[in-house]
C-alpha cells in the first residue's frame, strides 16, 4: 500500500477542498440517518402503536435521547393539532430531510471534482517533469510505446481506479463508523457481536484483491507492449510495406493483443467477483444478526425492544451499501496500485545527470574546451578511451572515422547528455560538472543528421525555447539559414504547420529549419553531428553555405563522413575504436598516409 499512499501525498495541495468534502460528507451521514433511523418511531407515534410522550426528556448525546426529544414533540402536535396535521408535519420533516441529504451530497462531489482532477494532473505534471529531466541512457533502454503507456494508460487507471474511489474512501468509513455508533448507543451487545462478524467478510475479500493487483500489473505491461508495436508500426510503416511484412506484423499485433485480452478478462471476472461475493456474505451477516439479535429480543428478559430492534436492524442494512461499495473500491484501488507502481518506476528513476547544489554559473565562453583522459561506457565495455582534446575558441575542429567509433559519444558528453565514466571535460578551466546544466547547454547550438522538428508553425519550430523571440529575428536566422526562401513559398509563410516531425517539407528544408533554430539560440558553440549526411547534393550545397555563414564566428565541433566538407578545418581528429587515431590539418593527415588517407582515397574512389 505504500505506492497507494505516494499517490495520496499528490492530495496535499488540496487538503482544503478535501476537507470541505468530509464537511458535507457528515451532514450527508446525519441526514441520512435521521431520515432513516426516526421514521419508524414517528409512524408509531402517529398511528398509537407507542405512548405518546407528554413529558420532555432530559438531553443527552445519544441515540435514544434524540429520538425520545422528537417523540416529545411529535406526541405534542399530535394532541394539540391531531393526527392529520402531524402526519403534514411529519412528511415536511422528511421532505426537508432527504433535500438537505442530496444537497450536502451535492456539494460533497462538488469539492471532491476539484481534489480528483487536480490529483491527476499534478501526477501528470511530475511524470511529464521527470521525462524531460531524464538521462538519454534511460531512453535506449526502455521502449517509447512502454514509456507513453506510463503516462497516459497508467495514468487514466489511476484516475479511474483511485481518484474516482477516493471520495468512498473518505466518506464510507465515516458513513459505518457514525453509523455503528448509533447501533451502539441501541445494544451494544448486538454491535459487538456484528464487530466479529465484519473482519472475517472483510479478509475474504481482502485475499482475492491481492491476486488482483498482480494481474493487473501483468495486464499493463502488456498494454504497454501493445502500445509499443503501434509506435514501431507507424514509424516503419514504409519498411514494413517494402519487405511484404503486413501480414507478420499483423499476427504479431493480434498475438499480443489476444495475450492482453485473455489476461484483462480473468481481471474483470475477479473484479466483478467482488461485487456479488460481498452481498452474499453481507447477506448472510443479516441473516445471522437477525438470528442472534431475534433471540435477544425474544428472550424471556429481553435486552432490546423490538422497535428498537426494527431500527437496529435498518440502520444495519444501511451499512452494507457503503461496505459493498469500499469492497469494489478497495478491488478497484489493488487495480490502481498495479498501474501507479509503473508510474512510481519512472519518477523513481535515477538522475544520473545532477546538478551541484553550489553549481557555478556560465553566461560566456572564453578561452578554450578540454577532455582530460576521458573514458565512457554505456555498459561495461568503454566506447571512448583516454580522450585528451583542447579545443581553442574560435577553432573548427572535425571528427571523422568509421560509424560506431565513439564521434557521436564524444560530442554528447559536452552538453551533459551523460557524464564521462572517468577524466573530466573542462570549459574554461572549470569541469563542465561544476556548472548549472542549463547555463552549459546555453552555451551550445546543435544541428543533428536527424531533424528534430515538432508538429508547429514554422515559427515556432525557429523560435523553439525562446518565449522572447520576434518575426523578425526568426527571418533574420532563417535568412541566414537559407531557409527564407522556400518559408516564403509555403501557404502560410512562417505561420505554416509542417506536419508531425516536419514530415510536410523535404529533408534539406527540415535542415535549414535545425540550423535556423540554431542560429536564433546565437550561441557561441555550434555542435554538427552529420547535419548535411542525409541530403541530395542541391540541398547539401544550400545547408553547406548556411553552415558556413553560420560557423565563422563559433567554435565549431563538426563530425561529418564527407572529408570535402571539413578540410578547411583548424584540426581534424581521427577517432578509431574510441581512440585518438590521427589528428592535424587536412594535408598533414594525407601526408601521414594512415587512417584519414585511407578514408579519402576510398571517398574519392567512389
Amino acid at each position: 500500500m505504500k505506492k497507494f499512499y505516494r499517490v495520496l501525498a499528490y492530495l496535499k495541495p488540496y487538503l482544503g477542498y478535501a476537507s470541505l468534502n468530509v464537511f458535507f460528507n457528515l451532514l450527508t451521514i446525519v441526514f441520512s440517518l435521521f431520515s432513516i433511523t426516526l421514521l419508524v418511531p414517528f409512524l408509531n407515534l402517529l398511528f398509537g402503536t407507542e405512548t405518546l410522550v407528554t413529558q420532555k426528556p432530559e438531553f443527552a448525546l445519544n441515540a435514544d435521547s434524540a429520538i425520545q426529544t422528537l417523540n416529545y414533540y411529535i406526541s405534542r402536535i399530535i394532541i394539540e393539532d391531531g393526527q392529520n396535521k402531524a402526519l403534514v408535519y411529519i412528511c415536511i420533516i422528511l421532505i426537508v430531510a432527504f433535500f438537505l441529504r442530496n444537497l450536502t451530497r451535492f456539494f460533497a462531489m462538488y469539492y471532491m471534482a476539484n481534489v480528483r482532477i487536480g490529483t491527476v494532473k499534478d501526477i501528470r505534471n511530475s511524470i511529464y517533469r521527470k521525462i524531460l529531466i531524464l538521462p538519454l541512457s534511460f531512453y535506449n533502454k526502455h521502449r517509447k510505446g512502454d514509456i507513453i503507456s506510463r503516462v497516459t494508460t497508467d495514468v487514466q487507471e489511476v484516475e479511474y481506479s483511485i481518484m474516482n474511489y477516493l471520495e468512498m474512501i473518505i466518506r464510507d468509513p465515516i458513513t459505518i463508523l457514525v453509523y455503528i455508533a448509533f447501533m451502539f448507543s441501541v445494544s451494544p451487545q448486538l454491535t459487538l457481536f456484528v464487530l466479529v462478524l465484519l473482519p472475517i467478510t472483510g479478509f475474504l475479500i481482502g485475499q482475492i484483491g491481492k491476486s488482483l493487483r498482480k494481474s493487473s500489473k501483468i495486464g499493463q505491461a502488456r498494454m504497454a507492449g501493445m502500445l509499443s508495436i503501434i509506435e514501431e508500426t507507424i514509424s516503419g510503416l514504409r519498411i514494413i510495406k517494402a519487405f511484404g511484412a503486413i501480414n507478420y506484423s499483423d499476427t504479431r499485433f493480434k498475438d499480443q493483443n489476444s495475450l492482453f485480452s485473455k489476461l484483462m478478462i480473468s481481471i474483470y471476472r475477479r473484479r466483478d467477483l467482488s461485487s456479488p461475493l460481498s452481498e452474499f456474505l453481507s447477506s448472510v451477516v443479516i441473516v445471522i444478526v437477525l438470528w442472534f439479535g431475534g433471540r435477544l429480543v425474544l428472550g424471556d428478559s429481553a435486552v432490546i425492544q423490538a422497535a428498537d430492534f426494527i431500527v437496529y436492524i435498518i440502520v444495519f442494512s444501511q451499512i452494507i451499501p457503503p461496505a459493498k461499495t469500499f469492497a469494489q473500491g478497495f478491488y478497484s484501488i489493488q487495480k490502481g496500485i498495479a498501474s501507479a507502481e509503473r508510474i512510481f518506476e519512472i519518477l523513481d528513476a535515477e538522475e544520473v545527470i545532477t546538478e551541484k547544489k553550489d553549481a557555478k554559473a556560465i553566461q560566456s565562453f572564453n578561452h578554450s574546451i578540454k577532455y582530460q583522459d576521458v573514458w565512457f561506457a554505456y555498459d561495461k565495455e568503454p566506447i571512448l578511451k583516454n580522450i585528451n582534446l583542447e579545443i581553442g575558441k574560435g577553432k573548427l575542429i572535425a571528427l571523422v572515422g568509421e560509424s560506431g567509433g565513439g564521434k557521436s559519444t564524444l560530442v554528447d558528453l559536452l552538453p551533459r547528455f551523460y557524464d564521462v565514466v572517468d577524466g573530466q571535460i573542462l570549459i574554461d578551466g572549470y569541469d563542465i560538472r561544476d556548472y548549472k546544466i542549463d547555463d552549459l547547454r546555453s552555451l551550445m547550438g546543435i544541428v543533428t543528421q536527424e531533424s528534430i522538428l515538432f508538429n508547429d508553425t514554422v515559427f515556432n519550430n525557429i523560435a523553439f525555447g525562446d518565449t522572447t523571440a520576434t518575426l523578425e529575428s526568426v527571418i533574420e536566422a532563417a535568412k541566414i539559414a537559407n531557409a527564407h526562401e522556400f518559408i516564403m513559398r509555403l501557404e502560410n509563410g512562417y505561420e505554416a504547420y509542417i506536419g508531425d516531425r516536419g514530415m510536410n517539407l523535404s529533408g534539406g528544408q527540415r535542415q535549414r529549419l535545425s540550423i535556423a533554430r540554431a542560429v536564433l539560440k546565437n550561441p557561441p558553440i555550434l555542435i554538427l553531428d552529420e547535419a548535411t549526411s542525409s541530403l541530395d547534393t542541391e540541398s547539401e550545397r544550400l545547408v553547406q553555405e548556411a553552415l558556413a555563414k553560420v560557423m565563422s564566428s563559433r567554435t565549431s565541433v563538426v563530425i561529418a563522413h564527407r572529408l570535402s566538407t571539413i578540410q578547411h578545418a583548424d584540426e581534424i581528429i581521427v577517432i578509431v575504436s574510441g581512440k585518438i587515431a590521427e589528428r592535424g590539418t587536412h594535408e598533414q593527415l594525407l601526408a601521414a598516409k594512415g587512417v584519414y588517407k585511407r578514408l579519402h582515397d576510398m571517398q574519392t574512389f567512389s
